[in-house]
C-alpha cells in the first residue's frame, strides 16, 4: 500500500524529468499555432513570478503584488471574451469573470460581488494579464512584424512536451530584450512565458501553467455565484477605475522624446510609441498627484529636479516610471512604460516646460 502511494506521488516528478520531444515547426508555424490557441476552451492552474522592484505606491496597491512576487491563478476560458480567473492568496481570493463586454469581480474578503457593465476602455493591470496564454499572445502582437523569431529547445511544462519560440523585438529602445514562449504543440496553448530585460540572464517575469488542458465550459463555472449574506453592487468601468478616476484633462503633446502619440479614446491619457516600445502619460489632479509624488520619494525613488518643476524616477526591470510636477501647474504627470529611464526623463522635462507644444 505504502509503495503504491509513493509511486503515485512520484509521478509528477518523473513526468517533469522525461525528455521532451515535439514535431518540427518553423518559427512562423509555431507563432501562428500560438495565436490560434486564443480561441480554444481550456482550464488550468498557473503561477507567475515577477521581480520588478518598483516602489510601492498605495494608490496602485492592487498592481504592486502582480509585479513583485508570486501570483497564483485558477483559469477557465470558453472564448476570448468569456473566461474566469481566480487569484488565490492566504487571505482569500479575488475572482474576475469576463462576460462579453461586461465583467464581474468577486472579493472574498469583502464578501462583495461587483458588476462592471460596459467595455473597459482604460484599466489597471490585473492578474488575468499574467496568464501564460494571454501574455504570450499580447507579446507576439505587440512585438510587431519586424520582430525576430527563433526556435528554442523543447522542454517539459505542465507534464507535457512543449515547443519553444524566442521573440526578439525589433526596436532597440524597448526594455524587453526578448520573450521565450513554450506552447503545447498540438493546440498551441502557451504553457510557459519568460520575459527578459536588457542585460539580464534571468527573466524579470515568468508565468507558467502547472496544469492545463482542453475544457468543455460549464455555465455554472463562468457565472458568479452569490451565497447568503453576500453583497452586490453595480458600476461602470469609469467608476471602477480606482486611482484612474482622478485624472485631469490636460492637453498633451503630439510627441514626446521622439515617440509619437497614439490615438486614444481618453484625452487624460497619452500613449506614446508602439508595441513593446510604449509608455503612457497620466495627468493626476492636485491632491492625488502630490500624494503619488510624495509616496514615490518616501519609497526610495530618486528625486528629479527640472528648471520648471520637480519629480521622481524609479527604474526597474522592464518598466520605468517618472513623476513630474510642473511649478506652473497644480497637476502631476505620471509616465510609465517599456522604454528607458533616460527617455522618460527627457519626456518629463518637456512636460515640465511646455506640455502643450510638440517636441
Amino acid at each position: 500500500m505504502l509503495a503504491g502511494v509513493a509511486v503515485l506521488c512520484s509521478l509528477p516528478v518523473l513526468a517533469s524529468a522525461l525528455p521532451a520531444s515535439v514535431p518540427q515547426f518553423t518559427p512562423l508555424q509555431l507563432e501562428n499555432r500560438i495565436l490560434g490557441s486564443q480561441r480554444m476552451s481550456f482550464s488550468g492552474y498557473a503561477e507567475s513570478d515577477a521581480t520588478f522592484g518598483l516602489p510601492p505606491l498605495p494608490a496602485f496597491s492592487s498592481v504592486t503584488p502582480l509585479l513583485d512576487g508570486v501570483t497564483r491563478m485558477r483559469v477557465w476560458q470558453a472564448s476570448p471574451d468569456r473566461w474566469r480567473v481566480d487569484t488565490l492568496s492566504d487571505a482569500g481570493e479575488n475572482d474576475t469573470y469576463q462576460a462579453g463586454s461586461s465583467a464581474f469581480v468577486w472579493d472574498s474578503g469583502e464578501q462583495l460581488l461587483t458588476g462592471i457593465y460596459g467595455p473597459q476602455v482604460v484599466r489597471l493591470p490585473r492578474a488575468a494579464d499574467l496568464v501564460p496564454s494571454a501574455l504570450a499572445v499580447r507579446i507576439i502582437n505587440e512585438a510587431g512584424p519586424g520582430a525576430k523569431l527563433g526556435l528554442l529547445p523543447p522542454r517539459r511544462v505542465a507534464g507535457e512536451s512543449a515547443a519553444g519560440l524566442e521573440i526578439t523585438p525589433a526596436s532597440p529602445q524597448s526594455t524587453v530584450a526578448r520573450a521565450d514562449v513554450w506552447a503545447a504543440p498540438t493546440t498551441g496553448l502557451p504553457l510557459l512565458v519568460e520575459v527578459f530585460n536588457r542585460g539580464s540572464a534571468e527573466p524579470a517575469l515568468e508565468t507558467q501553467f502547472l496544469q492545463a488542458g482542453p475544457w468543455t465550459p460549464e455555465a455554472s463555472v463562468l457565472t458568479p455565484q452569490r451565497g447568503p449574506g453576500t453583497g452586490f453592487t453595480a458600476t461602470t468601468p469609469g467608476d471602477f477605475a480606482g486611482v484612474l478616476k482622478n485624472l485631469d484633462d490636460e492637453v498633451l503633446p503630439g510627441s514626446l522624446a521622439g515617440f509619437a502619440r497614439q490615438p486614444s479614446p481618453l484625452s487624460q491619457i497619452g500613449v506614446y510609441g508602439s508595441g513593446l516600445t510604449t509608455f503612457a502619460v497620466l495627468t493626476f489632479r492636485r491632491g492625488i498627484g502630490g500624494q503619488l509624488l510624495g509616496d514615490a520619494l518616501d519609497a526610495g525613488a530618486t528625486p528629479l529636479t527640472y528648471d520648471e518643476g520637480t519629480g521622481a524616477v524609479a527604474s526597474a526591470p522592464l518598466v520605468n516610471l517618472v513623476l513630474v510636477h510642473p511649478y506652473r501647474s497644480p497637476d502631476t504627470f505620471l509616465l510609465a512604460g517599456l522604454v528607458s529611464k533616460a527617455a522618460l526623463e527627457r519626456a518629463g522635462a518637456v512636460l515640465a516646460a511646455k506640455p502643450d507644444q510638440d517636441q
